[in-house]
């Protein structure tokens, strides 16, 4: 008899486990946040720090081998809880930082989009960053994304690695392992888990957007 197995990864996969940050605080006009090598650099709020407890209690009986985090301090926050459950020192992983959003740091694109700025409506359309005045380009993003999610992958072979990062990464870490459109994973949830197995040939996605830790 041949019973239907669950999914395990290969032997040499990495499942890697790509966190979200905790919300935030909001954008006040005419207070940018501080920035960080150009990027906005905004600490937790209330309310995100309420859900970095709760996913970091969701974590703690995933298996986590390894947590990262990336420069920008949100992720940091989101991560220190589970770190420390785990007696764990996050690696700081630079490429996996959120995209660069040019003219519109510090803040100034969540007004941008808020207001349906015709520059977010085409952003939206062509799927791509560098739309807007002195972002990213598209490609070079999307090159870091994969170079970073690469090399965790070959440091932590058969191992679980918690990933705290940003929305746009993990959208684009998506686009990547399934070769769909750009934007196609755009919009996951604070202090979501998304995850993928990456193996030799191939990144194998197993979940997107994950929040029953939020919601209960």
């Amino acid at each position: 008899m041949y019973r239907q197995l669950r999914f395990q990864p290969p032997p040499g996969a990495t499942e890697l486990l790509l966190v979200r940050h905790g919300e935030s605080e909001a954008y006040e006009e005419g207070k940018p946040f501080p920035l960080v090598t150009g990027h906005g650099d905004p600490p937790l709020s209330a309310r995100g720090r309420e859900q970095a407890e709760r996913v970091c209690a969701r974590l703690a009986g995933e298996g986590v081998d390894a947590i990262y985090v990336t420069p920008l301090c949100r992720t940091a926050q989101t991560a220190a809880a589970l770190a420390g459950q785990l007696g764990l020192v996050p690696g700081v992983e630079a490429e996996l930082r959120e995209v660069y959003l040019g003219e519109w740091e510090g803040g100034l694109y969540r007004k941008m989009v808020a207001r349906s700025h015709p520059t977010a409506v085409l952003m939206a359309e062509r799927e791509r960053w560098d739309v807007i005045p002195g972002a990213e380009a598209s490609e070079a993003f999307a090159s870091r994304v994969r170079d970073a999610v690469e090399r965790i992958a070959a440091t932590h072979q058969d191992q679980c690695v918690a990933a705290f990062t940003h929305g746009g990464v993990i959208g684009q870490a998506l686009a990547l392992a399934s070769q769909s459109r750009p934007f196609a994973f755009i919009g996951s949830d604070n202090a979501s888990i998304s995850r993928i197995v990456i193996t030799a040939g191939r990144w194998i996605i197993r979940g997107f957007n994950d929040t029953a830790h939020l919601t209960r």
